[in-house]
């Protein structure tokens, strides 16, 4: 029986607030809820690799240490730090987690030299490019001395920051990227104070430079080539590698080098081989391939005669970012698992050859930051589609589709849903096509999308109850998802986000002893329409999804808190100014036994200071002002009290937040 046949019966018009109706919500909540519940809905046990935990509070706890160590509950963490002072957007870093991950790493390692009687040593190296911020890499360079970990640059204005921050001894700095004279010349000069710098040729014109620089400096370079592999990686930066990447000599240019070396002299001088296979590489296979095919340059390099002391197998450690293992935004290998393969297959291709074990180079630099940094933001304001009430009734007078859209709501039941979703859907399209040539009018439209909106509020309960009905119920929490307006840029804090649809944990920070029945994507301040973040991880299926589990939200109530994880690698350095929204302020968080500290303060981006990266002056601007209020004041157009009001909101907002801030 087609529901739309039964409007000559006539149209039931029960009052608003039935029962069916006013419970809407409630029959979408479990009668109970857990933390661990929770923890499964965002699946923080998987990704949050023991660093962070939901405690019994609900509340998300941060445990550098592990969950036996000492912790630091997030949520009244960030209630605090606003007592302080300190603005919401919060970027709040946790420096015990570095020291972690870079004691992490050095081990595995050191267990798989040992496990594999492997003969050179492992020299870990922070690629700087992946954040830059002076506390971080001040804080990698205090953690990494006793492990000899060294950094990498990739370009001058990042050699003078190494140069100016890198003491640990023997540890080894290597120089990527593009390179003129002066970068080369500072380079070679910096091996005069003890710096023990591998200058590494990307294209092979530098390596003219670089003799040509050492003969005038009268010294020896160190020198390492930048194999071209034919072997890509994975994941989303494949394309960094492989015969076609931007950096790298391909086997002509390699032996066209070493030939060149043997003319100056200077063969002994190449003591590495490099190679790279792109970032946040997910499968441990594609690893393995490239690093046969690198060894296999390395022990042929030897072979010709050079004096090789290193092997630099650059970055690519990836990054549990969705805790499935098996997408671009997870990995498949532990770093236990990373370490022997690298270890057994450099062992096992040289052993082949007779040739010395190499020292292992690593420029992990994802792996070493990504976990320490989150990114706390408040929720604005929400467009809800969940009705709870449906509209007025419709009556015999109004359209049919009025009427047999109210005929759905009345007789919808758990024995018919799946007749009714179809007809919700043939209605919703009716809608848009009978306003269009004029059958309904503007008021009627809003009747017909509100009642939508009410039917499949109440129909997504009772789906949620049937079985089978898996689809409808994911259709349905798709269409009624809210968005929540939230105080926060995705281009500056998160822009892999939108650029790479780069996959980041995304949850409440505290209420998660309650169940989280809305459906939300996340809107960003600025007004652009890709400005949101609509991909989150499905504990379910592993897979993404597009909208987020949240806990309902009205103007008014208390500050409802989400934050945006792993945000440490590459998204503070690649955020920008779209809208003008800058830097957030950031703080610097160590946790001990008996609570924690603030290490460091870094205020974000006055307006001024915004204004002046696009060549705005504030004295200028706040004149100008002036001279139209000194106009209109003239013209009588407002009062000399409103102008200096005027004034006076111009420059507190100059002096002020780009961010939104809350009302003192």
């Amino acid at each position: 029986m087609s529901l739309s046949t039964e409007t000559s019966k006539g149209v039931p018009t029960p009052a608003n607030g039935s029962e069916s109706t006013t419970h809407a919500f409630a029959q979408m909540k479990s009668e109970t809820w857990s933390v661990e519940q929770s923890a499964q809905t965002y699946g923080i046990n998987n990704w949050g690799a023991g660093y962070f935990r939901i405690n019994q509070a609900g509340n998300v706890a941060v445990t550098p240490k592990g969950t036996n160590g000492p912790g630091v509950d997030l949520y009244e963490l960030t209630q605090e730090l606003q007592d302080r002072g300190i603005r919401i957007p919060i970027m709040i870093r946790f420096p015990d987690i570095i020291k972690e991950r870079v004691h992490l790493l050095h081990s595995c390692f050191q267990k798989a030299i040992a496990d594999h009687s492997y003969k050179g040593n492992y020299c870990g190296v922070y690629p700087i490019k992946v954040n830059q911020q002076r506390h971080l890499v001040q804080e990698l360079v205090k953690f990494g001395r006793d492990v000899r970990l060294g950094l990498e640059c990739g370009s001058k204005p990042e050699l003078l920051v190494v140069l100016s921050l890198m003491n640990t001894p023997n540890g080894v700095i290597i120089c990527n990227g593009f390179k003129d004279t002066e970068y080369i010349e500072t380079a070679l000069l910096a091996q005069k104070i003890g710096r023990e710098i591998i200058i590494v040729v990307d294209r092979k014109d530098e390596l003219k430079i670089i003799t040509e620089t050492a003969k005038k400096l009268n010294m020896r370079p160190k020198i390492g080539f930048r194999a071209k592999l034919n072997t890509q990686g994975a994941g989303k930066w494949v394309d960094s590698a492989g015969a076609r990447s931007k950096f790298g000599l391909t086997a002509i240019e390699i032996v066209e080098g070493v030939e060149f070396l043997k003319k100056q002299n200077m063969l002994d001088c190449l003591e590495l081989m490099h190679y790279h296979i792109g970032s946040q590489v997910p499968s441990i296979q594609s690893i393995k391939s490239s690093l046969k095919e690198a060894a296999r340059f390395y022990t042929e390099l030897y072979s010709l005669g050079a004096n090789l002391k290193y092997i630099d197998v650059g970055g690519g450690l990836g990054v549990d970012y969705d805790g499935s293992g098996h997408s671009d935004s997870s990995v498949n290998y532990s770093e236990q698992e990373y370490a022997n393969d690298i270890v057994s297959t450099l062992q096992t291709m040289c052993d082949e050859k007779n040739i010395p074990h190499p020292n292992i180079v690593t420029e992990s630099g994802r792996a070493l930051v990504a976990h320490h940094s989150v990114l706390i933001f408040n929720v604005m304001g929400v467009n809800n589609l969940f009705i709870q009430e449906p509209p007025a009734p419709a009556t015999k007078k109004d359209p049919a589709l009025m009427q047999e859209m109210q005929y759905i709501y009345e007789k919808m039941n758990s024995e018919n849903l799946n007749e009714c979703f179809n007809d919700l859907m043939q209605a919703k399209t009716e809608t848009l096509n009978q306003f269009t040539y004029g059958v309904l009018n503007l008021t009627q439209r809003a009747w017909c999308e509100s009642m939508f909106f009410a039917i499949a509020t109440k129909m997504l309960a009772t789906a949620q109850k049937t079985t089978d009905s898996e689809d409808i119920v994911a259709e349905l929490r798709e269409r009624l998802c809210d968005t929540y307006f939230c105080n926060f840029s995705v281009f500056q804090s998160v822009p892999d986000s939108w650029a790479v649809g780069q996959l980041f944990p995304v949850m409440p920070i505290h209420n998660l002893k309650q169940e989280p029945y809305h459906e939300a994507t996340l809107a960003d301040l600025t007004c652009d329409s890709d400005g949101k973040i609509e991909k989150f991880i499905d504990t379910e299926t592993g897979e993404m999804k597009k909208t987020l589990r949240v806990h309902p939200f009205k103007e008014g109530d208390a500050p409802y808190y989400l934050g945006v994880f792993l945000t440490g690698a590459y998204q503070e350095i690649l955020g920008d100014l779209h809208n003008l929204f800058g830097d957030t302020d950031a703080v610097h968080i160590s946790i001990h036994e008996s609570g924690y500290t603030v290490d460091h303060y870094v205020p974000g981006d006055t307006v001024t200071e915004v204004l002046t990266y696009v060549q705005y002056g504030r004295a200028e601007m706040v004149d100008s002002v002036r001279q139209f209020t000194e106009e209109s004041i003239a013209a009588g157009n407002i009062t000399k009290q409103e102008a200096k009001s005027l004034i006076k909101h111009y420059e507190e907002g100059l002096s002020g937040y780009t961010y939104l801030e809350e009302m003192e």
